[in-house]
């Protein structure tokens, strides 16, 4: 799991601070209250967004899934929630690079970690994917998503993404942030329309993807 910073800096918790540090090209981290690095984000300008027929397409594939999003702390923590992302981390990334407790800590320590929301997918009555989100009025990040990597449903990944945009876009959000696009590992990212990439060598957003692929390639 590949990670790029040119810079690290902690901000005010509010909306306002926040959402321009989004907008500078900084993202929430795992490391502490307020605590945020500058990468090479990925984001969706959602005004005039429009899903393409294969986003379409995997939705169908994927349809049955109930969608939820839930204020954290989460108010029906379990175990198997943890189990089940500490699981899905060591098997796409390797063992370490998320524990157990940091994921329970995200889930229930609104005081000291930075996500403000769970979204829960749930198929035929069973939880079978989660992703902590950072939310306000303007922004959305899809942060930490994990799921059941042996659920039978086919191209869950894709299609806990596409929902978690469809609705950032329903409830009138300016943009949803994917995270950062770092490596070939992260192309998957990149089939969406209104596309916008922080280029952390002009300190400015792009809507080049032709550039974008090469220097991840």
């Amino acid at each position: 799991m590949s990670y790029f910073s040119t810079d690290t800096k902690k901000v005010e918790f509010s909306e306002a601070s926040i959402t321009e540090a989004y907008n500078n090209g900084y993202v929430l981290t795992r490391l502490g209250k307020g605590e945020m690095n500058q990468t090479r984000s990925l984001r969706i300008d959602l005004e005039s967004f429009e899903l393409t027929s294969e986003n379409r397409r995997i939705l169908r594939k994927t349809e049955g899934i109930d969608f939820k999003v839930i204020g954290l702390p989460y108010p029906s923590y379990s175990w198997e929630i943890h189990k089940l992302g500490k699981e899905y981390y060591e098997r796409k990334f390797g063992e370490g690079v998320m524990s157990a407790s940091k994921i329970k800590d995200m889930f229930n320590n609104t005081e000291d970690e930075n996500m403000t929301d769970a979204i829960t997918y749930n198929f035929q009555g069973k939880n079978i994917g989660y992703c902590l989100i950072y939310k306000n009025k303007q922004i959305m990040h899809y942060a930490y998503p994990f799921y059941d990597l042996d659920s039978e449903v086919s191209n869950l990944g894709m299609g806990m993404m596409i929902r978690a945009i469809e609705y950032a876009k329903h409830n009138g959000l300016k943009y949803i942030y994917l995270g950062s696009v770092v490596d070939p590992e992260s192309k998957y990212k990149l089939q969406f329309n209104n596309l916008e990439w922080f280029d952390t060598d002009q300190s400015s957003w792009s809507t080049d993807l032709d550039r974008l692929k090469n220097l991840i390639s």
